[in-house]
Parts: structure tokens; C-alpha cells; sequence
């Protein structure tokens, strides 16, 4: 067996390994309570904090694709439309102003 088929099996076996335990893990999670609450909330506190960290080292045009991201957000109330929006609004500013 060469060097590239010990490390695509070295791979396949840690992607494994790393999918298996997290599946495990899952299954001990609550899901009731206060951790199961935290839990639940964790994506939307990992998204914000992500925000905010290029919002306080962006300038103007950052913060402006931010407010056309949360007008979206209040308007549609829809994440899928306010993450394009923002999205779109950071690279069309970035790029074309």
C-alpha cells in the first residue's frame, strides 16, 4: 500500500471517529432543563459574537450592510433573507464602493 492510501485511510478513519463520537455525544446531551436550553441557544450566540467581532473591527461600509441586515430581519422576520442580505450587501460594498 503506497504513502497516499495509508493517509486517505488515516483520513477516512478519523472523519469516522470524529462523527461516531459526536453522534455519541448527542445522545447524552438533556433535553430538558437549563443546559438544554443553553444548548439550544448556542448556534444563535455563536452567529452574534461572530457579528460582532467584525462589526467592531469593520468600518462604515460593514456597518452599513449590518443595517440593511437587521431592516431585513425586522421586515421579513425571515434568517435565510436576512443572512443573503447581509451577505450580498458585504460583498457588493466591499467591492463596488
Amino acid at each position: 500500500m503506497s504513502e497516499t492510501h495509508l493517509v486517505i485511510a488515516a483520513l477516512i478513519v478519523g472523519t469516522l471517529t470524529v462523527r461516531l463520537a459526536g453522534a455519541a455525544l448527542g445522545q447524552k446531551l438533556p433535553s430538558r432543563g437549563g443546559w438544554a436550553r443553553a444548548l439550544n441557544a448556542l448556534p444563535g450566540c455563536l452567529i452574534l459574537s461572530l457579528v460582532i467581532i467584525m462589526l467592531t473591527n469593520g468600518g462604515p461600509k460593514e456597518w452599513l450592510a449590518a443595517a440593511l441586515a437587521l431592516a431585513t430581519a425586522v421586515i421579513t422576520k425571515s434568517l435565510p433573507a436576512t443572512m443573503a442580505v447581509g451577505v450580498v450587501a458585504v460583498a457588493l460594498l466591499r467591492n463596488f464602493a
